[in-house]
């Protein structure tokens, strides 16, 4: 019998054993190469942006912690989606401007001073709104239109006696009453009305920078 034709048939016990072999070391090769993918750590600490929920029949978002703050500005990232589409039960209430983000002054009760950014859904536009409260007085102001699904970036800096709201570089000033030299209260979150509660779930991304 050729030579060949012996080795081939004394190795063919050994080809089922092999290819098992050969599986194994496929496979962990394949492992050890997805968890070379993972994200980098610097990806993981970028800061991301948090959903708020504001549930249909409700008014405030489900995550609004009491956070004491400090500001000679706060900055931040909003985007809304189509759950800003909304109409009001009472058609009056359409006027109404929701509460978006800002902070209680002063070192009071936001309702006595506090400077945040409003927002509402009206003629199919969405707009926002400075929302302010000097010595209890409300003033708020339409200071521009944005789209839906885009990110708009806010700002709300305290200089001289003014607030100076910030939209996408667009810039406009409003009185200040509280006499701290920073703004210095607790954080104020999403919030719906008004008189009304929301109509369906509405969701808002923030990401504070």
């Amino acid at each position: 019998m050729n030579i060949f034709k012996r080795l081939e048939l004394n190795f063919q016990p050994l080809m089922i054993p092999y290819k098992t072999i050969c599986i194994f070391i496929l496979c962990t090769g394949l492992f050890a190469c997805q968890k070379s993918i993972e994200p980098l750590e610097e990806i993981k600490a970028l800061p991301e942006f948090v959903e708020y929920l504001i549930p249909a029949g409700q008014q405030y978002a489900t995550t609004n912690p009491f956070t004491q703050v400090e500001y000679t500005e706060m900055k931040f990232i909003v985007r809304f989606d189509s759950s800003a589409i909304y109409q009001t039960a009472d058609t009056s209430n359409q006027w109404d401007v929701n509460k978006l983000y800002g902070f209680a002054d002063n070192n009071g009760h936001h309702s006595n001073f506090s400077a945040r950014f409003g927002w509402r859904w009206k003629d199919n536009e969405l707009h926002l709104f400075s929302y302010i409260y000097n010595n209890g007085v409300r003033s708020d102001n339409d200071i521009g239109r944005i789209e839906i699904g885009k990110e708009h970036h806010c700002s709300i800096r305290v200089a001289s006696g003014q607030y100076i709201f910030t939209l996408n570089g667009n810039s406009s000033s409003w009185p200040r009453a509280s006499t701290t030299p920073t703004a210095q209260g607790y954080k104020l979150y999403p919030f719906f009305g008004g008189d009304e509660v929301a109509p369906h779930d509405i969701r808002i991304w923030i990401k504070e920078l």
